[in-house]
């Protein structure tokens, strides 16, 4: 008995001192983890600012990065917002340390209206600064091209093996009726807007017409941007950039040469040997780059100005309650109401990138931005989404700006029940019975289809909503119900579309939103506001602390298209067991 008293006595101790050292040990690397995030980089006294797009991902807001890079052992890039990337080009341009810019777009993970403003802000920078801009590209795609082209300069590798994706703008998009049908599930989709194609991927093996049609112009819309854009910067016709890419002429790093695309081909050494040239040392060894991520943190403005712009990123799904991520309606109503009490803050800029979602959650935003707007300026502006909910909580801004890439509008609303009596009957051989104290008690217990009356009771509900967005459309662009519901429908433009129509008031990025409400307060000089951003995003311990909970996997991130496309299905999917009534537009809509 004693000696196993003795050895149960020596486990336990073992254990708590197993216990122990491990605690210490996951503390100490939290510790650094945390302190590594929160050092300031040093940065060499002269240099040239090197932005590797595949270093670090343009997004709405700077978080913080490594925390789960460090748990998972994946890559460390960081997550830079683009009112501080941009910030932090107009700041190279004023500052002599800097000798020119050095830009990469290969791995570039932006999306088309992120880089569309950072090409704004780059081409502002060769026209203020007289500095150069030069670009080196591998594997040029028609995104991370129409970024490079912004450059004084392009040079492209001159080894042999470069793929090259500059074939145009291609959205894919993914239906799953066929599927639903083998399996016995019967999607019920209710809708107003025959461009609202947002449920069509449950109900249809194919496209709509109209679905089509929208399709196709949206990829038109943000091809004759780039389209644009790479003409001018390369002094060319857009008839001729279309030519060479419709002809398949840009297969080898020569043919961009050839079709004035590319100044010159380079090796890995001769890039170098160019490098050190314009930065006038004699080797490349005496070239000191600076990381533009080191350069963003290090030159992030600290203002001592009292007065205070907001900017409220809402960005992601429109959801209800008050959940920490996405915009949860709760959670913005009692931000919204917060900032309109902050008496420091003299104007409001909304920056949204959503596609919409919950019409309650809307609801509840739109009608505290409503007593915003009564008391400080607000301004909307729009990043690569602002569409149905995302467009219905904004329409009543006193000025919109979009980037000409956005995808806005769809000014629509569908519900969608679904029905798996089939599943249950014909695949699983399961009968099941429902026993309802009224006549229409089980219609959304997904066990049998609508008869007529539900379904009217259904289509009821959806128009009242349609006519409640197309009223609120409206009042705010000042624009008769029966315009509205011609360019509604359901619908996504972009915002080039959406300006010609007056959906938005101006082609414009964060910085000209901001710019406008400093105006609309009175004071037109950026310099004298602080200009902060709400709600925080999460800190790395926050994310630790997420990591481990249940929100953990809404915070990990880096899917490739296939996979993101994959577990977006399954979450369509699972999303499927309960109705819904949404504002909202089709998020499977990706650019390439």
């Amino acid at each position: 008995m004693k000696d196993f008293l003795k050895v149960t006595a020596a486990v336990v101790c073992g254990f708590l001192i197993v216990t122990v050292i491990m605690l210490m040990l996951g503390f100490g690397f939290l510790g650094a983890l945390l302190a590594a995030g929160s050092s300031a980089p040093v940065l060499p006294k002269s240099g040239v600012l090197r932005i590797d797009m595949s270093e670090f991902t343009l997004a709405e807001q700077s978080r913080e990065a490594g925390a789960f890079s460090a748990i998972g052992g994946g890559p460390s890039n960081s997550t830079i917002g683009i009112w501080d990337a941009v910030q932090a080009v107009n700041a190279a341009a004023a500052d002599p340390a800097v000798k020119y810019i050095y830009l990469r777009t290969d791995g570039s993970m932006s999306g088309a209206s992120a880089v569309e403003e950072f090409r704004a802000a780059l081409e502002r920078f060769r026209q203020t600064s007289g500095k150069a801009v030069v670009s080196y590209v591998e594997m040029p795609t028609s995104g991370s091209y129409y970024l490079a082209s912004v450059a004084d300069k392009v040079y492209m590798t001159a080894h042999e093996g470069a793929t090259t994706m500059v074939n145009g703008v291609s959205s894919q998009m993914l239906f799953i009726g066929d599927l639903l049908d083998r399996l016995g599930v019967n999607v019920q989709l209710i809708r107003h807007g025959k461009y609202k194609s947002a449920g069509e991927m449950f109900t249809r093996s194919s496209g709509s017409p109209e679905n089509r049609e929208q399709y196709q112009r949206i990829v038109d819309s943000i091809w004759e941007t780039f389209a644009a854009g790479i003409a001018e910067s390369r002094n060319l016709e857009v008839d001729e950039l279309n030519a060479a890419v419709d002809g398949l002429k840009l297969n080898s790093p020569q043919d961009f040469v050839d079709c004035g695309l590319v100044d010159e081909l380079l090796t890995t050494e001769g890039l170098k040997d160019q490098l050190a040239v314009l930065a006038l040392a004699d080797d490349f060894d005496d070239v000191d780059m600076i990381s533009f991520p080191d350069y963003v943190a290090a030159r992030q403005p600290v203002s001592k100005a009292s007065k205070e712009i907001a900017v409220i990123y809402a960005e992601g799904n429109i959801v209800d309650g008050a959940d920490k991520t996405d915009v949860a309606g709760d959670r913005f109503a009692q931000i919204i109401a917060d900032v309109r009490a902050d008496s420091t803050v003299k104007a409001v800029v909304l920056r949204v990138n959503s596609p919409g979602g919950s019409v309650l959650a809307s609801e509840k935003i739109k009608s505290e931005l409503d007593l915003l707007k009564q008391t400080k300026p607000l301004v909307a502006s729009y990043g690569d989404y602002a569409a149905s909910g995302g467009y219905w909580i904004s329409a009543n801004c006193d000025r919109i700006y979009s980037d000409a890439t956005t995808l806005t509008g769809s000014i629509g609303v569908f519900g969608m029940v679904p029905d798996f009596s089939g599943t249950a009957n014909d695949v699983l051989h399961i009968n099941i019975e429902s026993v309802s104290s009224n006549r229409h008690g089980d219609m959304y217990g997904g066990m049998r289809a609508f008869d007529q009356a539900e379904y009217d009771y259904m289509l009821e509900s959806i128009e009242s909503i349609y006519d409640r967005f197309t009223s609120i459309v409206s009042d705010a662009r000042s624009m008769p119900v029966e315009t509205v519901d011609a360019i509604g429908q359901g619908r996504v433009w972009t915002g080039t579309d959406a300006a010609v129509i007056q959906l938005v008031d101006e082609i414009g990025g964060l910085e000209a939103a901001v710019a406008y409400a400093a105006s609309a307060a009175g004071d037109p000089v950026l310099s004298n506001w602080r200009v902060n951003a709400y709600p925080k995003p999460m800190s790395q311990m926050e994310e630790l602390l997420s990591f481990f909970g249940a929100e953990a996997s809404a915070a990990v991130s880096g899917k490739n298209d296939l996979v993101g496309g994959a577990q977006a299905v399954v979450d369509e999917l699972g999303d499927l067991s309960r109705p819904r009534v949404l504002a909202r537009m089709d998020t499977e809509l990706r650019i390439r």
